[in-house]
């Protein structure tokens, strides 16, 4: 992956390009962690990586099932309200069952899905605005899907943010050298790649 988007032709295919680079970023941050450290939260924040891993998943699922049936709302969760708000908190945390190549795994299929998704809806399709969401206006009724997927790219991109002050928390690596350690980059005077520490 390079150090930014590429260039590419027309919105949609510009779209899908941040939206992947923004995926991406969650692989360069958890480059090199054991689960024991993608599970702490080393700064004033509850977050950790394994954490900021399952929320992106989960959230470009939300989002992309709401894309992926409109004009029409996605089915209704039959689950209690009660078990959807413990799912919720979930997303959160890495829990001790749980690897971070298995959320990786997770993360890259889920990636995938959505891309497709976007590829093929046309993004002038209104998008229903739940009513029941307390966070979300009132007075909208519709978004299109091109805006979820700017929405995603707003979504990943603050999650990715927070990822990255959770890693430097860690062991002190910053992006553009775990960027370099993950796809090999040619190594300069301005930039090393990653090495764990000895």
């Amino acid at each position: 992956m390079p150090g930014m988007p590429p260039p590419a032709d027309g919105e949609r295919q510009t779209l899908i390009e941040f939206l992947a680079f923004n995926q991406n970023a969650f692989f360069s941050v958890a480059h090199g962690l054991t689960d024991e450290q993608a599970r702490s939260t080393p700064s004033v924040s509850a977050l950790s990586v394994g954490g900021l891993i399952k929320h992106a998943t989960e959230v470009q699922r939300g989002w992309t099932e709401r894309a992926a049936c409109a004009p029409d709302f996605p089915p209704p969760d039959p689950r209690p309200i009660e078990e959807q708000m413990a799912d919720f908190q979930d997303q959160y945390v890495m829990r001790d069952d749980e690897t971070l190549d298995d959320l990786l795994e997770d993360l890259r299929k889920t990636n995938a899905e959505i891309l497709a998704v976007f590829a093929e809806k046309d993004l002038d399709t209104p998008v229903p605005v739940p009513a029941e969401v307390p966070w979300f206006p009132k007075d909208v009724e519709s978004w299109p899907v091109r805006w979820v997927a700017l929405h995603l790219v707003e979504e990943l991109s603050r999650h990715a943010g927070h990822a990255d002050i959770i890693r430097e928390s860690i062991d002190r690596a910053t992006m553009y050298e775990l960027m370099a350690a993950r796809e090999e980059w040619p190594e300069t005077d301005f930039i090393k790649r990653w090495r764990p520490a000895s």
